[in-house]
């Protein structure tokens, strides 16, 4: 089962077990997925790579709506923008340990052959790819500058 078929079935349950907040985010991400199928260009699919892309995006929006709440003391909507984004995390791959993301960027390094900190971008640009909601990308910016530094 892919993940937006995965994600129809949990708005079932959701409404079932009347959990408005649960509703609420899925049928968010829901929404989200079917405009990423429709959009122009798009063959009608949704691969789970891009859903993964389309979960990161909203996860990180969910975060950073939280951090203004939280500055206009507003803790109330802060904690409904953080229960969506814990909702959505649950369907996001496994994110990998700190250990697990310096061995995948050594290996990354040593294919792209790079020496010194003037070619982390050519480092950022595979990692990225590969380790696409598997690290957030500050995270991955971060090691790749301690690795090549």
């Amino acid at each position: 089962m892919d993940l937006f078929e995965r994600i129809s079935e949990d708005i079932k349950k959701a409404m079932l077990a009347r959990d408005s907040q649960r509703l609420e985010a899925l049928r968010g991400v829901k929404k989200e997925f079917l405009e990423a199928k429709t959009a122009k260009g798009s063959d009608g699919n949704l691969s789970d790579e891009k859903a993964v892309q389309i979960l990161a995006k909203m996860i990180k929006q969910r975060k950073e709506s939280a951090e203004i709440y939280v500055g206009q003391n507003r803790q109330e909507l802060a904690d409904t923008e953080l229960a969506q984004a814990a909702v959505i995390e649950e369907y996001m791959p496994k994110q990998l340990s700190d250990e697990e993301l310096s061995e995948k960027l050594r290996e990354i390094i040593a294919r792209v052959g790079a020496t010194s900190a003037k070619e982390m971008g050519k480092v950022m640009g595979v990692a990225s790819k590969e380790l696409a909601g598997k690290a957030e990308g500050r995270a991955i910016s971060a090691k790749v500058k301690e690795l090549l530094g």
